[in-house]
């Protein structure tokens, strides 16, 4: 029986306004880095894809900020390529860091209210699990999604980075259910479907370009798998 609800963040819940390398090759241009966005963004998905986890075990609070934000220069770094070693990258990174922190860089896709709607309709608790940092929280509430919410679980925080076990624990633990009574819901194969089923949880695929057998392209799908409202 499923209780309880969760759900990955960015390209599930929402996304950025516009594509990575328009907005970094546009910014970086205000600090005097010239750089076409096709390459920014083809080297920042490989620099994702390279980096550790953005997961800190035992780090504080303070401790967790710092590296919080040494973890993304090096990501932008490598995005801006050549860019990188201009005077004033680090202003640009720091411009980056907090343009990323405000609600207004990110959309909510339009199934996601209807979906946690439903969701909440059936009784069941919901939370994000996400890999991200502290900046999380505060982009879920002025996207108001946090009154919809009974969690919001980030990996910097928990200690442990989708697929680690460790993050769906957590957010079983918090949410007051067993992993297996958690459906995680997310656009990611191996981080948010194999890290949740090799966890114990069961799993959905949201897949929103429809080209993927077996998955949802849009959230609300999930709620004919669901069993009806009382």
């Amino acid at each position: 029986m499923i209780r309880a609800i969760t759900l990955d963040a960015a390209g599930t819940l929402v996304a950025p306004r516009e594509p990575i390398g328009e907005t970094y090759a546009r910014i970086a241009r205000t600090f005097g880095i010239p750089t076409r966005p096709t390459a920014v963004e083809a080297r920042f998905r490989r620099a994702l894809r390279a980096a550790p986890p953005l997961a800190f075990p035992g780090a504080d609070a303070r401790d967790r900020a710092t590296r919080e934000r040494a973890w993304w220069r090096d990501v932008v770094r490598a995005a801006l390529g050549p860019g990188a070693s201009r005077p004033r990258f680090a202003a640009c990174f720091e411009a980056l860091f907090t343009y990323y922190a405000q609600a207004d860089a990110w959309r909510v896709f339009p199934d996601v209210g209807p979906a946690l709607l439903g969701f909440r309709a059936r009784g069941l608790r919901l939370a994000v699990v996400s890999n991200f940092d502290g900046r999380l929280p505060g982009l879920l509430e002025g996207l108001a999604l946090t009154p919809a919410l009974d969690l919001t679980v980030w990996s910097s925080a928990a200690g442990a980075a989708k697929p680690a076990r460790a993050i769906f624990e957590v957010a079983a633990r918090d949410l007051g259910v067993d992993l297996a009574e958690v459906c995680h819901v997310g656009d990611d194969l191996e981080a948010d479907v194999a890290g949740a089923k090799a966890a114990g949880a069961m799993a959905v695929h949201l897949d929103r370009t429809g080209q993927c057998n077996g998955s949802i392209p849009r959230l609300t799908d999930l709620l004919t798998r669901l069993p009806p409202a009382p």
